[in-house]
């Protein structure tokens, strides 16, 4: 036990490192900037932020929520990801164990809060996040196999489990992502306006080749529904024109995202487990 919790705060820093990186990418991917090069500069005066005061959550504190060289306020957005990565790196080891699954669980938490954040702000889904992480999702799928669901029906048994693991990625990526592309498109014939992003389509995909089939119907399911009552109490308390706010149901995909592992998933075991 003592060996988990120390693992747990070892990724929980780890995750902290990784959760300032994220606000970098959320910043950057949506202005097409390099998230390598330069290195970190305040938003308002562009001056590059020292060392010292890039310790993700401490810095937000220690400099009062402001630059330190021209004091315009920093945004609760950066220790917010920074603290949220760090505090789902520690629960990924505590439910998983110190395995490999809990390690593919790290990067899809951190690719997940990456695109909640960036869609409430941006409405933006960078393609550097949904479809890079929906090709490492399905590489991943062959060296860590996943509950095969749907796949045990429409696959040969007769497979490698490896194989099969990738079929039911590939099913979990592409079959949800092909029904949320077609209901977009009906609503545009219909409607003759955009209902839903191509961006949303290509997240569910990223989600369903880390979880399979079950895991991305069991997100699309909450995230639809979440989305759903919340556009409309918000769209009523706040008077607007529900036929033209955007909501970013992206937010609402990846927050969904996150129930399966931590809700389904068994100790020690897979990031979804067979209903």
């Amino acid at each position: 036990m003592s060996e988990i919790w120390f693992f747990g705060v070892v990724a929980a820093l780890f995750g902290l490192v990784i959760g300032s990186f994220l606000n970098v990418c959320i910043y950057r991917f949506p202005r097409d900037l390099s998230v390598v090069a330069p290195r970190s500069f305040c938003p308002s005066c562009e001056k590059p932020i020292a060392w010292y005061d890039n310790i993700p959550v401490l810095s937000y504190f220690l400099l009062g929520a402001k630059c330190r060289g021209c004091r315009a306020p920093i945004s609760k957005r950066y220790p917010l990801v920074e603290f949220l990565t760090g505090l789902l790196f520690a629960a990924s080891v505590w439910k998983m164990g110190i395995t490999p699954d809990a390690a593919k669980l790290c990067v899809f938490c951190a690719l997940t809060v990456g695109l909640i954040f960036m869609d409430l702000e941006e409405r933006i889904l960078a393609d550097e996040m949904t479809v890079g992480g929906m090709t490492f999702g399905f590489l991943l799928s062959l060296f860590l196999p996943m509950p095969v669901f749907i796949g045990h029906f429409v696959l040969p048994p007769e497979w490698r489990e490896s194989y099969l693991s990738l079929g039911e990625s590939l099913l979990g990526g592409l079959l949800p992502a092909s029904c949320l592309w077609g209901i977009g498109e009906i609503y545009y014939r219909l409607r003759g306006r955009e209902g839903l992003g191509f961006g949303d389509v290509k997240m569910i995909a990223m989600i369903g080749a880390f979880y399979g089939l079950q895991g991305s119907l069991v997100t699309l399911i909450i995230g639809s529904l979440a989305g759903s009552v919340f556009g409309a109490i918000y769209t009523i308390a706040t008077r607007k024109d529900a036929r033209t706010y955007e909501l970013p149901f992206g937010s609402f995909l990846g927050l969904a995202a996150l129930v399966p592992p931590f809700v389904f998933g068994q100790p020690g075991g897979s990031l979804v487990v067979p209903w």
